[in-house]
């Protein structure tokens, strides 16, 4: 064994190594607590202040993370988590965990410029002897294309002097049933020496660690198990539109097949695709694909239903103004949940966003009500608004209710009670029966 991997090896084993997490959002900063409890001393680097002095202070920024999490690995004798934006600090890192953002461009083509100048400040601070691993979901290709030269270009060997992995990110915010000791990590190494250090890092936090032959079979393996399930959601999208045409209740016929104990999961109907994965994988994988002169016409296929859905909700929204004598120009329309789906304050690449925004093109006059985002702000979309407090009494004051996200909190017989119309996306009011209720 070489003998940088042999010294960094013997401080993972023994927890002296100091773990360093690069973005600090819904994968950075359980990444650093997972790391904290087993007794290592983890340093979190971001650009935003008000989530560096958040973590410095014992305060979590993140709903289902309480902040005693946090405060009991900052606070009291030698605390093991601090946080900081100061890059020069990832000097003092064995081990550098990478989970920055990785969105689309508004062409639809992957933005990596976070990943790019991550790896430019890893670059200027490398030293012989630190591994690191790169979480964040993009194409294959990635890690040996993009992070690799900058790298070597400091006059450092790849797999003798310095180590680099791909180990993508299982995140699933607000999942009680799965964490990320119980979730498999995969890891695929520029050499077997990295993997293999990857590995021995990951073991520490993991129950159970899948070491691939390569980077950029890592980076497929996460493109393939969201892409999985972009397709199978358009596949059940799609045919909520034909059941819709044919008066046939979709929910009951999935409830209906999945009784079947063999060949079948069930996935299930929606305004849209939200969150940071399933709406912007498959882009990254068919925007690649185009460089070996390939068409991915089935993941694209499934792409164009999944962002059409907004506008078939919108348009059921009309029909259904229109069946009490009402144009959507001038109606006002109130937003049931702007988060992505169920009881999180997460908000990334909602479809309530898009809803918001057809609506007001529309000429409809919105509100939102999300007990978990009381601020929801779209940069994309070009608008900041401010959740609106939900009061039975005032519900018939909007000419309709759309139920986006279905938290739990919400009182759907108290809403249908006061509303005089609710166009429902999510069968959050299954079981009542009313007239005012329309299906979308």
């Amino acid at each position: 064994m070489p003998q940088e991997s042999a010294v960094l090896f013997e401080k993972i084993q023994n927890k002296q190594a100091v773990i360093g997490v690069i973005g600090l959002g819904y994968v950075g900063l359980p990444i650093m607590l997972r790391f904290a409890e087993e007794g290592y001393q983890v340093v979190g680097f971001d650009v935003d202040e008000a989530k560096v002095k958040a973590i410095n202070k014992g305060a979590s920024y993140i709903r289902h993370i309480p902040s005693d999490r946090i405060a009991r690995f900052v606070k009291g004798r030698g605390p093991l988590i601090s946080a900081t934006t100061d890059m020069s600090a990832l000097k003092k890192a064995d081990a550098i965990i990478i989970c920055v953002p990785t969105p689309l461009t508004d062409k639809r083509e992957p933005d990596l410029s976070c990943v790019e100048n991550t790896a430019k400040e890893i670059a200027r601070h490398l030293r012989p002897g630190q591994l690191i691993s790169l979480e964040s979901t993009t194409y294959p290709g990635t890690t040996d294309e993009i992070l690799l030269p900058l790298f070597k270009a400091r006059k450092l060997k790849e797999g003798r002097d310095f180590f680099l992995v791909f180990s993508p990110e299982r995140e699933d915010p607000g999942r009680v049933d799965f964490d990320i000791r119980t979730t498999p990590k995969v890891v695929g190494g520029i050499t077997k020496e990295c993997a293999g250090l990857g590995a021995a890092l990951y073991s520490k936090i993991v129950d159970r660690v899948v070491e691939l032959d390569s980077t950029r079979a890592a980076e497929m393996t996460k493109l393939l198990e969201n892409i999985y399930r972009a397709v199978n959601i358009a596949l059940v999208n799609e045919l909520k539109m034909l059941c819709d045409r044919m008066g046939i209740d979709i929910w009951q016929v999935i409830e209906a097949s999945k009784t079947k104990p063999f060949g079948f999961q069930a996935f299930y109907p929606g305004p849209g695709l939200g969150g940071h994965c399933i709406p912007i994988d498959p882009f990254y994988l068919t925007w690649k694909a185009r460089e070996y002169d390939f068409s991915t016409r089935f993941i694209e296929l499934a792409g164009e239903i999944n962002a059409n859905m907004p506008y078939y909700v919108v348009t059921k929204v009309m029909e259904a103004l229109n069946d009490h004598g009402k144009a959507i120009k001038g109606s006002k329309v109130l937003v049931l949940g702007i988060a992505y789906k169920k009881d999180v304050d997460d908000l990334r690449e909602s479809p309530s966003l898009e809803l918001i925004r057809i609506l007001k093109e529309k000429g409809a006059s919105v509100d939102f009500n999300d007990p978990f985002i009381p601020i929801a702000v779209s940069h994309r979309r070009g608008f900041k608004m401010r959740s609106v407090a939900l009061e039975p009494k005032k519900l018939g004051g909007y000419d309709c209710v759309l139920i986006a996200t279905d938290h739990s909190c919400y009182d759907y017989k108290e809403i249908v009670k006061e509303s005089a119309l609710v166009v429902d996306t999510r069968n959050a009011t299954t079981g009542i029966k009313s007239a005012k209720i329309v299906k979308a």
